[in-house]
C-alpha cells in the first residue's frame, strides 16, 4: 500500500511519545475558552498540562465543572474525584452538580472536546472503546457513547498498536461502537492522524517515517499539506 503524497517529511520527534509526551501535546492543541471532558485512563494526564492562560474549563461527568490538574500529598480530598475515582484539585469557580445535570450537559452539545481512550477507531472516525467482546470481558459504557455524541470534537488518546502489534486504526471496527463517525483526531505514540469521511490524514509522526508508518496500518495513509501542520517548535 503506498503513500498518497508528494511530500512525506513529516517527522517531528525522534523517538515515540511517552504517555505524559502525548499528554503535553494534546493539552497545546486545545483552543484557549473550551469546555472540555477528559475521559478515563491515558486523557486525564491533559490536565496536568493546561495552562492558566489557556483558560480551559473541564468538565467530568460524575458533577463537576472547573476541575484542576490530579491532587497529590496534601491536597487530596477522597471526596473530590473525577470520573476514574482519581483525586483532582479544583480551579477557583468550580461547582458541582447532580449527575443528570452533567449528562444534560454532555448531550446537549455545550462540551467543544472530549478526549477518550479507545480500542479501535475506523478510517472514517468512528469510535469502539467500550467492549472488546472478549468472553467475560465487562461491558463499561458509562458516558462514552454520551461524550461521543455530544461534543463538537472527540479526540482519542491510545497507543497505535495492541501487544500484539496489530493497528487500532482499521478500515472498520470490529468491536461494538461507541459513535460513528465522531473522530477527528487521534494521537498516538507514533503520529497524530486526523480523521473523517475522506480518510486517515497523517498531521506528524514520531520515530517513524511516513513510509515506514504505512507498513503498520491496513488502511492508506496521506500527508497533511504543510499549512495544515502543527509547528514542532511552537510553545
Amino acid at each position: 500500500m503506498s503513500v498518497q503524497s508528494n511530500e512525506t517529511s513529516i517527522q517531528t520527534s525522534e523517538t515515540p511519545l511517552g504517555r505524559d509526551d502525548l499528554a503535553r501535546l494534546v493539552a497545546k492543541d486545545i483552543a484557549p475558552g473550551s469546555f472540555v471532558n477528559l475521559g478515563i485512563g491515558q486523557p486525564t494526564l491533559v490536565s496536568n498540562y493546561l495552562t492558566e492562560e489557556q483558560n480551559i474549563t473541564l468538565h467530568t461527568e460524575n458533577g463537576m465543572l472547573g476541575m484542576g490538574p490530579a491532587a497529590g500529598g496534601d491536597e487530596i480530598d477522597g471526596d473530590l474525584i473525577n470520573a476514574g475515582k482519581i483525586p483532582v484539585t479544583e480551579l477557583p469557580g468550580a461547582s458541582y452538580f447532580h449527575h443528570a445535570d452533567s449528562f444534560a450537559i454532555m448531550r446537549g452539545g455545550h462540551l467543544d472536546i472530549c478526549v477518550l481512550g479507545a480500542f479501535q477507531v475506523s478510517a472514517t472516525g468512528d469510535l469502539a472503546n467500550w467492549h472488546t467482546g472478549a468472553p467475560g470481558a465487562i461491558p463499561a459504557v458509562g458516558g462514552a457513547m454520551d461524550l461521543a455524541t455530544g461534543a463538537k470534537d472527540v479526540f482519542v488518546m491510545m497507543t497505535l498498536l495492541t501487544r500484539e502489534g496489530a493497528s487500532k486504526i482499521v478500515e472498520s471496527c470490529t468491536y461494538p461502537l461507541t459513535g460513528v463517525g465522531c473522530v477527528t483526531r487521534v494521537y498516538t505514540d507514533k503520529a497524530v492522524f486526523l480523521t473523517g469521511p475522506d480518510g486517515v490524514t497523517v498531521r506528524e509522526t514520531f520515530g517513524t517515517t511516513l513510509e515506514e508508518l504505512q507498513e503498520l496500518l491496513p488502511i492508506p495513509l496521506k500527508a497533511a499539506p504543510a499549512a495544515g501542520r502543527r509547528d514542532p517548535g511552537a510553545p
